[in-house]
């Protein structure tokens, strides 16, 4: 018996089961997947829902394969995902280049537990955030959201399909495993209030000379003809010209990763998402993802009720990186606190954009920084800036 492809409605729900009834809702036919600690549960969700919607669940013999064979079926026209941990990402880097130079949508979901290596199997980290943008070799871009709720991941997850079938990128879920195993309440609109960003498809017939990789409008997307429709179509991981045919010359390469890179950057208003909490007036920000700043909210609340004006940028999108709002926020801010369970990472990318001091509170993972230090962080900072703004005063 077919069970619906959208389980419209309010339910109590696993946050790794809301990642995949989000991957239902928006039209993910095909799943390839190896267990692994904190993710599995979307694995075994996919295993029952996809025969049940018509779809297909394939557990693979590791995470290399389980890639190669979302690439394969992305490239034959169906909307295909997969689900990790830190040493299956890992395993998959190689071939999200591939996916990147072959521009084949695919979205993963990597539920970050505490890491390097084994690490924390069933503990949270946020230290593969890095990995996400710069872990396969080269010069690419892609896109990666950083859920904060069950609800998240159903919203982050149909959001990931539209942004990797209109861009014809890999995205990435960067969840944790706070999240993936929190249960909360999560709203399933009906299928027509669902987003749908198709991918860009050929308007001339096969045998009118069709280029697969000639990118004519300004978005620089070229349009994607699938596996079996027809045309001739020769993907390779290989720099390759218009007609995807190997092409050796550094004029090639130089034009093509240029595109790769630039199609994400000039595209990159469509993708990027972030929320902001007291920032009107806020002296002291906050930045912060996923668990972490459901911790750094409740830090702000305190800190606003004790009459320090700090404020929380949360971010949605990790990458590509909300630069504009928080070169806005630094013609106000005093000072900027990044708040992330890693040893510093996204702090770096902080750094970059602002001129103020910008301290970090940092955990290695393996349990959720509570809202404590980073309420410690903003009273220290306020402090400093009350003792800094005395001495200018009285040196007036």
């Amino acid at each position: 018996m077919k069970g619906r492809a959208i389980l419209t409605g309010e339910h109590f729900m696993h946050g790794d089961h809301a990642c995949t009834e989000g991957a239902i809702a928006a039209g993910c036919r095909f799943f390839a997947g190896y267990p692994i600690t904190p993710s599995t549960e979307i694995a075994e969700r996919m295993a029952q829902r996809l025969p049940e919607v018509g779809g297909v669940f394939i557990q693979m013999e590791d995470e290399i394969a389980s890639i190669l064979a979302i690439i394969g079926a992305s490239a034959a026209g169906t909307r295909a995902m997969s689900a990790t941990s830190g040493p299956g990402f890992s395993l998959m880097m190689e071939n999200i280049g591939l996916a990147v130079m072959m521009e084949i949508p695919i979205v993963i979901v990597d539920v970050q537990r505490g890491s390097p290596s084994t690490g924390l199997p069933t503990l949270p980290g946020q230290a593969d955030v890095m990995q996400a943008r710069w872990g396969s070799h080269g010069d690419y871009a892609i896109a990666a959201y950083a859920p904060w709720s069950p609800q998240e991941m159903f919203d982050l997850t149909v959001l990931a399909f539209n942004v990797a079938d209109r861009f014809r990128i890999p995205v990435m879920v960067m969840s944790d495993e706070v999240v993936g195993h929190m249960v909360e309440r999560v709203v399933i609109p009906p299928e027509e209030q669902i987003p749908r960003w198709e991918r860009k498809r050929p308007t001339v017939p096969p045998e009118n000379g069709f280029r697969p990789f000639l990118a004519e409008d300004d978005d620089l997307v070229p349009p994607l003809a699938h596996a079996g429709e027809g045309y001739r179509v020769h993907f390779t991981g290989l720099t390759h010209d218009e007609r995807g045919y190997p092409d050796m010359s550094a004029e090639t390469h130089h034009r093509l990763v240029t595109r790769l890179v630039e199609k994400v950057r000039r595209n990159a208003d469509a993708m990027i998402r972030y929320e902001g909490y007291g920032l009107e007036d806020a002296k002291i920000v906050v930045i912060s993802y996923g668990c972490t700043a459901r911790s750094a909210r409740r830090a702000i609340g305190q800190a606003r009720a004790a009459g320090i004006p700090a404020g929380l940028l949360r971010l949605i999108s990790l990458w590509p990186f909300p630069e504009k709002p928080l070169r806005e926020l630094a013609r106000q801010a005093e000072a900027f606190i990044v708040a992330e369970m890693n040893l510093g990472q996204m702090i770096c990318e902080v750094e970059r954009y602002v001129a103020q001091p910008v301290i970090g509170v940092n955990h290695a993972g393996g349990a959720m920084i509570p809202p404590a230090p980073i309420l410690e962080a903003i009273e220290e900072v306020a402090t400093r800036g009350a003792r800094i703004g005395r001495r200018k005063a009285s040196a007036g």
